[in-house]
């Protein structure tokens, strides 16, 4: 123990004096965490919405605005003026531009790219309505972005059902009534669902990171002769190193963590045990990695190469970060189930937004134990085989 303890010791020295890895430590996470947090969002919003009102009635108006009145859709340059206003003053409105709105049309629209949606109310809309008869409203949508399309249309649709019903124009005569509820996160907060992700990302890169160049650094300058030959086993060395980055990984998540509470608002739905526990065997996992990594390749320039591929894009990519689990075809799918982060995703969402506790995350943190004892066998192993092929 005395062993691992003096090797810990050497390693925190030697991290202290380099201030690249300090700034690798501790700058580029916060940097991570602030462009992941602020950068990625799942729901679309302000979507440009093009709108020809062919009617000019007060119900299409009022259509309208119930459509632009859900903060989700933003109307592009007099888009929500009536067809023949638009041609009256479009020369005033873009006496300099090249786009002739009297010579558009919705498709023109979408197809130069100024609206990601357009609407088209025909001229009897109000009249047939009235009349209790089917008006029909024209969608275009760009379906450049599937899933972007598939919001638009959802939210169109449930607008247009809501103002029917709102206004009295829906039959009565429904038999099923749908009455939905936001479970956990009832206020949509996207940050309760990507910042606990992030987490997972940054507490994976960086310490496996910083371990593997600390690692390589020994081959570099030829100080790895000198422990193979003194006294100093295989597990006390990995064991040495990884206690003094696992140290200051602890350093990290902690600052991440409460850095989020604050610019997030993040606050725990259940007690922090699992969290805590969760974190540290994840941190573990990392390290091991970063090992397996440092004890693999030849230079620092590949252990960062190696790390970015395999730790960051697994992480990013086969976590569940973004993509549900679900949409990763066969046979990459089964590649998730060995990435550590899918399981520390799982615990911070839990501990941040579902709640459960020990009941819903204790699979994910037996298999990060089991994770992490496969790492560190595997370095164990091929840093044996190095240290007989010297």
């Amino acid at each position: 123990m005395k062993r691992i303890l003096s090797q810990c010791r050497k390693e925190l020295a030697q991290f202290q004096r380099d201030r690249l890895t300090l700034a690798l430590a501790f700058l580029l996470p916060f940097m991570t965490l602030f462009i992941f947090g602020f950068v990625i969002r799942l729901e679309s919003k302000n979507i440009p919405l093009f709108v020809q009102d062919f009617d000019n009635s007060p119900l299409s108006r009022a259509y309208i605005e119930r459509l632009f009145a859900t903060n989700q859709f933003e109307p592009i340059n007099n888009s929500i003026l009536p067809f023949s206003q638009l041609i009256q003053s479009s020369k005033h409105l873009f006496p300099n531009s090249d786009i002739k709105i009297e010579n558009q049309n919705p498709q023109k629209v979408i197809d130069q790219g100024l609206a990601k949606v357009a609407v088209v109310i025909p001229p009897d809309f109000s009249r047939r309505i009235k009349s209790g008869l089917t008006s029909t409203v024209q969608i275009l949508v760009d379906g450049t972005d599937v899933n972007n399309a598939r919001i638009i249309k959802n939210s169109i649709q449930a607008t247009t059902r809501f103002f029917l019903s709102n206004s009295g124009l829906q039959s009565s005569n429904n038999q099923i009534i749908t009455n939905t509820r936001l479970w956990f996160n009832p206020g949509r907060q996207e940050s309760l669902y990507i910042v606990p992700g992030v987490f997972a990302v940054i507490l994976w890169i960086y310490p496996s990171l910083l371990t593997a160049i600390a690692m390589v650094r020994e081959k570099e300058k030829g100080t790895i002769l000198q422990i193979y030959a003194s006294n100093l086993s295989v597990e006390e060395l990995l064991l040495g190193k990884a206690f003094a980055y696992l140290l200051i990984g602890i350093i990290e998540a902690l600052l991440i963590m409460i850095m989020s509470s604050l610019i997030w608002q993040l606050t725990l739905a259940v007690e922090p045990t699992p969290l805590l526990i969760g974190t540290l065997v994840f941190l573990i996992d990392s390290i091991m990695f970063g090992l397996l990594v440092g004890v693999r390749v030849p230079n620092q320039n590949a252990a960062v190469q190696a790390v970015a591929l395999i730790g960051f894009m697994t992480a990013l990519l086969l976590s569940g970060f973004i993509y549900p689990l679900s949409n990763i075809p066969f046979p990459l799918s089964l590649f998730s189930y060995i990435v550590p982060a899918r399981y520390y995703i799982e615990i911070t969402r839990d501990a941040y937004v579902r709640g459960t506790g020990w009941a819903g995350v204790w699979l994910s943190i037996l298999i990060l134990v089991i994770l992490g004892l496969l790492l560190f066998n595997v370095a164990r192993n091929i840093f044996k085989q190095m240290q007989l092929s010297d």
